[in-house]
C-alpha cells in the first residue's frame, strides 16, 4: 500500500443514491499526488472531451473533496475543494483549513467525488469506511452557526447510537455551502467551521447546484502510516522549530497589512481600487487586537503557526458577531475596499459574509464594483432600492442578502462582477466592464500591481487560477511550488525547505523540488491551462485578449506617496511574453504541441488543436 495515503476515495451519485469506493493507481498518485494535482487528473480524464459544453452549474460537473499524502501529518492541514468553476470555467484548486481533511483520512478515505444531483436536499454522513445520504432539508435555507449546531449534534446522535456504551464521542467535521450556495451565487465558498472558507472558484455553487448543503465526517482509525516514522519525527519537530520563529506571523496573522499594505505599499483596495493608498490609523492589526480579539492563539489541528484569531464584537449596534479576525483579504476587501475604516464594522460584514456563505473577496469585489457604479449614476436608487453610499455598512449588508436571495439587482450581481458587469452594460447601455477587477471571470485578490512593491504585473493574467492571489505566477520555475502545497494538501503558510524530504519520509517515494517544478508541477498546471482555454458553456477567453490585468490596473495612482505610478504596458507584455516561452506556451498563450508530448499529455494536445486553430 502506498504509504501517507488511506487508500480509496468515496464516489457518490447523488441522482442514483449510489454510494462506491474508486482507487487510483500507484503512478497517478505518484504523478498527481492529491488535491489540487488529482483534481486536474479526474476531471480531465471524465470530461476534458466535451469540456466545453459541460455547465459547471449542471448535474454532469464533478465536486471534489480531495486530501494529500502530507494532510494531517505535516503542519497546516488543509482540505482541497475542486471541480469545473463556475467563475473561469477552468479548474482552480480552493484550499481551506480546518479538521476535516483529517477525519475523511482517518474515516478511511482520501477524497470525496460527488456526481449527479439530488432531488431534494441532502448531505453526507461519513464514518469509518462507510457512508450514507441523509436528508438536508431541515437545515436547507440555513446560515453557518445554525446548520453547524444542527448537523453536529445531528451527527454526535448518529456516532453515539453507532457505538452504544462508549464514554465519550468528539464532534465531527462538517463543510457545507450557506445560502449564497444553495442558491447558486457564482462567488459561493464552501466553508468549514463558522468561518473558514475556500471561495477561489465558487465551489459552494456547485454544492447547491447538486442540493449538497454538507458532507459530515468522523474517523475513529489512526491516520494512515508512513513510510519512514523515525525520520517523520525529526523532521516535524525541526519544522514545527522554524514555523514558531514566525513571530509576526504567529502574533498578528496576516491581518497586520491592513494597514500596512495601502500606507505603506499603496497596493490595497480602496474603493472599488479607484485608490490604493490609505493612511488610516485607526484600520489594521492592533486595533483590531486589543478591542476585539478574544484568543490570540488558536489554530487548526497541527499548525504551530496558529495565524488565524478569534473576534467578537461585544457592544454596539453589531453586538454578537463573532467570526475569524478577519486576516488580510477579508480586512482589505470588506473594509477600505468598500471605504470602510472602523474594525468594528468590517468584524461584522466578515461574520455576515460567513454566515451566508459568500466569499469575502469575490463577493467583497463584487459589493464594491456596485458602489462604484452608484457613485458614477450608473445604477441609481430606483435600480437598488436604496442608496449604496462608500461607507455605509447597513446598505452593503442589504445587498449582500439581496445577492445572496437572488432578489432584484441581485440577481444580476450573483453572477460575479464579470458576468454582472457584461449584464448591466446591455441594460444601461454604458460599457461597465472598464471598472470590473477581475482576471477571467475571478476577482482578483487584494494585491495591486501599481505602486510594483506589491503583485507582480503578470501574476494574475498568466496564471491557471486567475484571480487567486495565492497562485499568482512570476517565475515558471518557482510558480510549480504552490501547486504542490495544494496538492499534497496543506498550508503554504507552513512551508519549508525540508518539505521535500518529508515527502519521501511519508511516501517512500523520492521528489526533489526540480523534479516537481520541471515536470510534475508543470504537468498539473498545463492541463489547468488548457481546460481555462477550452472554456465554456457561457464565456470563453481569448489568451491574446484576456491574459490581462484589470483596465484599472492601468489607471495612475491617484494619490499617496506612488502618486502616478501604474503598470507600464510594454513591460507587462515583455514579462507575458517572456513567461509564455519559459513555461512552454507559444506566442498567443498556448500550450505548445512538443511540451505537451513531452509532459506526456497527448491526449490534451490532442483536444487543444481546436483552440489553435481558432
Amino acid at each position: 500500500m502506498v504509504r501517507g495515503y488511506a487508500g480509496k476515495f468515496l464516489e457518490v451519485d447523488l441522482s442514483s443514491g449510489g454510494v462506491k469506493d474508486v482507487t487510483f493507481s500507484d503512478d497517478i498518485l505518484r504523478n498527481f499526488v492529491g488535491g489540487r494535482g488529482l483534481a486536474t487528473k479526474i476531471l480531465w480524464d471524465r470530461l476534458g472531451n466535451r469540456w466545453e459544453e459541460i455547465d459547471p452549474l449542471g448535474p454532469e460537473n464533478i465536486f471534489l473533496v480531495l486530501t494529500g499524502p502530507l494532510t494531517g501529518i505535516y503542519p497546516g492541514s488543509r482540505i482541497c475543494i475542486s471541480g469545473k468553476s463556475p467563475q473561469s470555467n477552468g479548474i482552480i484548486g480552493s484550499t481551506l483549513s480546518g479538521e476535516f481533511g483529517n477525519e475523511l483520512k482517518c474515516a478511511g478515505y482520501d477524497g470525496v467525488i460527488v456526481t449527479g444531483r439530488a432531488e431534494k436536499p441532502v448531505y453526507l454522513f461519513i464514518t469509518d469506511d462507510n457512508a450514507e445520504i441523509r436528508s438536508a432539508e431541515h437545515v436547507w435555507g440555513k446560515e453557518a452557526p445554525e446548520t453547524i449546531r444542527i448537523l453536529t449534534k445531528e451527527g454526535l446522535e448518529l456516532l453515539k447510537r453507532a457505538r452504544p456504551g462508549a464514554e465519550k464521542v468528539k464532534e465531527p467535521a462538517i463543510i457545507y455551502c450557506g445560502p449564497a450556495g444553495e442558491n447558486r451565487v457564482r462567488t459561493a465558498a464552501v466553508m468549514q467551521k463558522i468561518s473558514h472558507a475556500a471561495g477561489y472558484g465558487g465551489y459552494g455553487a456547485v454544492m447547491g447546484s447538486k442540493k449538497l448543503k454538507a458532507i459530515v465526517v468522523k474517523g475513529r482509525k489512526p491516520l494512515p502510516s508512513v513510510a519512514s516514522p523515525e525520520t517523520v519525527k525529526i523532521l516535524l519537530r525541526e519544522v514545527e522549530r522554524q514555523l514558531l520563529e514566525r513571530d509576526r506571523l504567529r502574533r498578528w496573522g496576516t491581518g497586520y497589512g491592513g494597514y500596512e499594505v495601502g500606507a505603506r505599499q499603496s497596493s490595497e483596495p480602496v474603493r472599488n481600487w479607484q485608490e490604493e493608498w490609505h493612511d488610516e490609523k485607526r484600520f489594521g492589526g492592533p486595533k483590531f487586537d486589543f478591542r476585539y480579539w478574544v484568543k490570540r492563539y488558536w489554530s487548526d489541528f497541527n499548525c504551530p503557526v496558529a495565524c488565524m484569531k478569534i473576534a467578537v464584537i461585544k457592544t454596539g449596534p453589531y453586538k454578537g458577531a463573532i467570526t475569524d479576525n478577519p486576516d488580510y483579504e477579508m480586512q482589505a476587501y470588506l473594509g477600505p475596499n468598500l471605504g470602510i475604516f472602523d474594525p468594528d464594522k468590517c468584524i461584522y460584514l466578515s461574520a455576515l459574509i460567513d454566515y451566508l456563505g459568500f466569499s469575502g473577496i469575490n463577493g467583497g469585489n463584487t459589493l464594491a464594483f456596485a458602489a462604484e457604479l452608484y457613485q458614477r449614476g450608473i445604477l441609481t436608487k430606483e435600480d437598488l432600492g436604496f442608496e449604496l453610499n462608500w461607507g455605509d455598512v447597513e446598505a452593503f449588508e442589504r445587498l449582500a442578502r439581496m445577492i445572496v436571495k437572488r432578489e432584484g439587482i441581485g440577481d444580476i450581481l450573483a453572477e460575479g462582477t464579470y458576468r454582472a458587469a457584461l449584464k448591466i452594460s446591455e441594460m444601461k447601455g454604458v460599457d461597465v466592464t472598464k471598472y470590473a477587477v477581475h482576471v477571467k471571470g475571478v476577482e482578483v485578490g487584494a494585491h495591486g500591481t501599481r505602486s510594483g512593491l506589491d503583485f507582480n504585473p503578470i501574476g494574475y493574467a498568466c496564471s491557471p487560477q486567475c484571480g487567486d492571489h495565492t497562485s499568482g505566477v512570476y517565475d515558471a520555475y518557482n510558480d510549480m511550488r504552490m501547486v504542490f502545497f495544494d496538492s499534497a494538501v496543506v498550508c503554504s503558510m507552513c512551508g519549508s525547505p525540508l518539505i521535500w524530504d518529508f515527502y519521501r519520509a511519508v511516501t517512500g517515494w523520492d521528489l526533489t523540488d526540480a523534479d516537481w517544478c520541471r515536470v510534475l508541477g508543470r504537468r498539473i498546471a498545463h492541463i489547468q491551462r488548457a481546460v481555462l482555454l477550452l472554456g465554456g458553456p457561457d464565456v470563453f477567453w481569448k489568451p491574446e485578449i484576456h491574459d490581462d490585468n484589470p483596465p484599472r490596473f492601468y489607471e495612475p495612482l491617484p494619490s499617496g506617496p506612488y502618486k502616478g505610478k501604474t503598470t507600464d504596458r510594454k513591460t507587462f507584455e515583455d514579462m507575458r511574453k517572456q513567461y509564455y516561452e519559459a513555461i512552454g506556451w507559444d506566442e498567443r498563450g498556448i500550450p505548445k504541441s512538443s511540451v505537451l508530448k513531452e509532459l506526456g499529455l497527448e491526449d490534451v494536445d490532442k483536444i487543444l488543436d481546436k483552440v489553435r486553430k481558432q
